[in-house]
């Protein structure tokens, strides 16, 4: 992986934690969760991702020594370098991000020393945004709570609809030159203090693209989150969280071929001299990884949530399908990881279309593109295939949920 490729990271260490409680304890990135400090499970995450270059960590100037006994002995401690942070979190990103004008990466992602629990699906969603031209991103998770406002007197006065209401997480990714000028603007240009950096993103001008995020990759922020973690990673004493609940749907999907001039799958429109015949774009591909993603949830299929009775879907593309189906997934607290879909046809050919699909499903899906998978397969001239009386897919999709 050449440099250009790498992303550096901005870890924000310098907080106080008074939520946390017990201060004679310490900050709370440095208090212990299965045996190890917060900030060493969380920096030892990114400095075994692949695509992580350089990492300055934002610290407190009380705390020097502090970060050196917690991060002694970790893999890869060598490409650490640290930066004393200032008055508030806005400032200590800051920087974190000045540190970086040397090397001048062309991402950065900036995380909280104290969400331990992110994963690689959860960065690799980010960067994916940033390679896909986006200049923000940011994993969060749909609000699954209802939301009320309260007035002065501590009553609700309103309940809040949650449609489109996402909660905001790290790591959020940015085009590095983009970012450095929006917080040198803040700095310079407003009072306001904001309380996350797309927030700052947003003030500047810059859009922000919603990346999947995890419930799991909390904020420890109170004591009960601490023991919570602890719980989590203690080999002592097992919890809930220590079973990963991963789940494996399949889908199924033939069309049959009739004159015409094109076939679409995997979004693709493929000149053909015949088309595949259905109520929709009759995309059999997306169809059956629209069914291999409703099934891990246990939502039903395709023609539950899109019945071909219903004249609205006519000709419609089916990346709307597969949209909700990954909608579905995720309100039920899914991270798609991996998707595979094998197409069954005797023609057109599917190699030289092959990688644009697979861009097509990582930009669909919002994964990388190396967790999405198309191959394809003849029929060795038996049956409908063989025929040239029809296309089918087979797709298999990989989904982790809350542990059970």
């Amino acid at each position: 992986m050449n440099d250009s490729e790498r992303f550096a990271l901005v870890m924000v260490a310098a907080g106080r934690g008074e939520r946390a409680g017990a201060p004679q304890n310490g900050p709370k990135q440095y208090r212990l969760i299965g045996n190890r400090p917060v900030i060493t499970w969380t920096l030892s995450r990114f400095l075994a991702h692949p695509a992580c270059g350089d990492i300055v960590v934002v610290i407190h100037s009380d705390d020097e020594d502090l970060f050196a006994n917690a991060t002694a002995g970790i893999d890869g401690r060598e490409r650490v370098r640290t930066v004393i942070g200032g008055h508030n979190r806005q400032a200590s990103v800051r920087a974190g991000l000045k540190a970086l004008v040397a090397s001048s990466p062309r991402h950065v992602l900036i995380h909280d020393a104290v969400r331990p629990f992110v994963s690689d699906i959860v960065i690799d969603g980010v960067i994916s945004a940033l390679a896909g031209g986006d200049r923000a991103a940011l994993p969060a998770v749909p609000v699954a709570d209802t939301l009320k406002r309260c007035g002065d007197t501590g009553n609700v006065v309103a309940t809040v609809p949650r449609a489109r209401l996402f909660g905001a997480q790290t790591p959020q990714g940015f085009d590095y030159p983009t970012i450095l000028a929006a917080h040198e603007r803040a700095a310079s240009d407003t009072d306001a203090e904001f309380t996350d950096d797309c927030a700052i993103a947003e003030w500047s001008g810059t859009e922000v693209r919603i990346t999947p995020g995890n419930p799991l990759n909390i904020k420890l922020t109170t004591a009960e989150d601490l023991v919570m973690a602890d719980e989590r990673l203690s080999e002592e004493t097992p919890s809930e969280y220590s079973l990963p609940d991963v789940r494996t749907g399949n889908g199924y999907d033939v069309h049959r071929l009739v004159p015409g001039d094109h076939v679409t799958l995997c979004g693709i429109e493929i000149p053909h001299d015949q088309r595949l015949d259905g109520h929709s774009d009759a995309d059999v591909a997306l169809h059956a990884l629209t069914d291999a993603l409703l099934a891990t949830c246990g939502a039903g299929d395709i023609g539950d949530h899109f019945p071909p009775s219903d004249p609205q879907w006519r000709g419609a593309a089916s990346e709307i399908f597969l949209a909700e189906a990954v909608k579905t997934v995720r309100e039920a607290g899914g991270v798609i990881m991996n998707a595979d879909v094998t197409l069954i046809a005797e023609a057109p050919k599917i190699g030289p279309h092959r990688e644009t699909m697979r861009e097509n499903l990582s930009r669909m899906l919002e994964i990388s593109i190396g967790r999405c998978s198309v191959k394809a397969t003849t029929n060795e001239t038996i049956g409908f295939v063989g025929r040239h009386e029809g296309i089918a897919a087979i797709a298999t999709a990989t989904v982790v949920y809350r542990g059970v």
